[in-house]
Order: C-alpha cells, then sequence, then structure tokens
C-alpha cells in the first residue's frame, strides 16, 4: 500500500514538539488536527489515528475533550486502528469504558517498565526497557476485554483491545522535547536540577528502543489494509 493515511489529534496545546516528534516517529502521511482549537477531521477517510498526550485532563469537563472523545469513539466503531500516548493513552481507555483516575503523585523523568506479554505493539522491546515519563493521571481501571501490555510500579503503561492500542509512557520525546518539559513543570529546583541530569545522551539512547513502536504501528496498519478486501483479517495484533 501506499503510506498510511494517520490523522493525528494533536492535543498537546500548541507544544510545537508534539508536531515535529510525531512527524519523525510515524511512518505515512500524517493530517494533523488542534484539538484543543477545536479542530477535528470532517470524516474518516484515514488509515488509522493517533493521540497525542495533553497539558489537560481527560475527565476535565470541557467542550472539545467530548468532542474528541465522540469523533474518536466513531473512528474506533469504524475499525480504523488508534495509538494513545500519555494523554491519548488515558482517552482511549476512557472512551473504550475503562476508568481515569489522579495517581495522587508525579511520574516524571526516565522510568523502568516492564512489558507484559508479547502484543505486536511492543515486540522487539525487552522485558524491562526504559522510556521517559510525565503523568500525574493513570488508567486505573482497563476498558472491558482490554490486554496489559506494560506497567512499572506507578501505573498501567500500555493495553490493546482489538485495534486499539495505548501507552502511558512517551516514546516520541527527544532530550529537548523532555528538558523543555522539566523547565516549565512546577518543581522544586532540588528536582529540576536532578530530572535534568537525568536527560543525558545515554540514557535518551536507551529509551530510543521503545521509538519502534510506531514502526510496528504503522506495520500493523499496512497490514490490515492489504488484508481488508478478503474480509475478516488474521493480523496479529
Amino acid at each position: 500500500m501506499q503510506e498510511p493515511r494517520i490523522a493525528v489529534l494533536n492535543a498537546a496545546h500548541e507544544d510545537r514538539n508534539t508536531t515535529r516528534n510525531f512527524r519523525r516517529e510515524l511512518e505515512g502521511s500524517l493530517a494533523e488536527f488542534s484539538v484543543t482549537d477545536g479542530e477535528l477531521p470532517e470524516g474518516f477517510g484515514f488509515d488509522a489515528v493517533a493521540v497525542s498526550g495533553s497539558r489537560s485532563s481527560v475527565y476535565d469537563e470541557e467542550p472539545w475533550i467530548e468532542e474528541t472523545k465522540a469523533w474518536t469513539r466513531e473512528a474506533i466503531d469504524r475499525g480504523l486502528p488508534c495509538l494513545g500516548i500519555c494523554w491519548g493513552h488515558q482517552l482511549l481507555a476512557d472512551v473504550l469504558g475503562g476508568e481515569v483516575r489522579p495517581m495522587g503523585v508525579y511520574e516524571v523523568g526516565y522510568s523502568e517498565i516492564d512489558r507484559l506479554g508479547d502484543s505486536r505493539l511492543l515486540s522487539g522491546l525487552e522485558e524491562r526497557f526504559l522510556s521517559f515519563t510525565s503523568h500525574e493521571d493513570a488508567v486505573v481501571e482497563l476498558p472491558p476485554g482490554a490486554t496489559p501490555i506494560a506497567e512499572n510500579e506507578y501505573s498501567n503503561h500500555g493495553f490493546r483491545k482489538d485495534r486499539v492500542f495505548g501507552v502511558q509512557f512517551h516514546p516520541e520525546y527527544d532530550r529537548r522535547t523532555a528538558r523543555e518539559l522539566v523547565v516549565r513543570k512546577e518543581l522544586s529546583e532540588e528536582r529540576r536540577r536532578e530530572l535534568i541530569a537525568e536527560i543525558t545522551a545515554e540514557n535518551y539512547q536507551r529509551a530510543c528502543e521503545t521509538k519502534r513502536l510506531f514502526a510496528n504501528f504503522c506495520e500493523y496498519v499496512r497490514e490490515l489494509d492489504a488484508t481488508a478486501a478478503g474480509g475478516e483479517s488474521n493480523v496479529r495484533a
């Protein structure tokens, strides 16, 4: 097939790093929509959907969040493969009937995460891998029928249900994105210095292992498209 057409729902409140990171990591023809500004696709003529992180919470009572949920719910019902990152992970869980709550603690910085099972999305990753994290909310109850694919001591860090995948960690982050996030967060100066000291070339290189999940997702989308004409797909998720 040609490059997959991917609708990117950007919920990052005009953070330019999100656009740069997703365009670097996703192998496809991307159409980006600033959902915080009320932008959503007019239809569903895409091969897949990706949902970014956000400073908002999925349970915030804001019109753009409800509109994004409604569009995403229909995209899922139409069978579009979806990938959610951080807030996007939480949004997909919420739309599918899971539950998102505040953790009462802020997980931020490079974290060790355990891979669970043999999900297609995380294929090729070590059983314990490193990735940058930044979240105060968590998926505390998975959607009915969903399978956990990653976790650590803080929370669930990944799930799959049918053609929907979510990860709580940030595989798309580069060092610039991580550093700028730490600088703007309300942290003690000591904690900020500690986190900035962790954003080393070595840690970033280790965390780059998780970037392969974008290639895994795009490969999955291509295989679904290639088998669509044959009816029910046997493509492994």
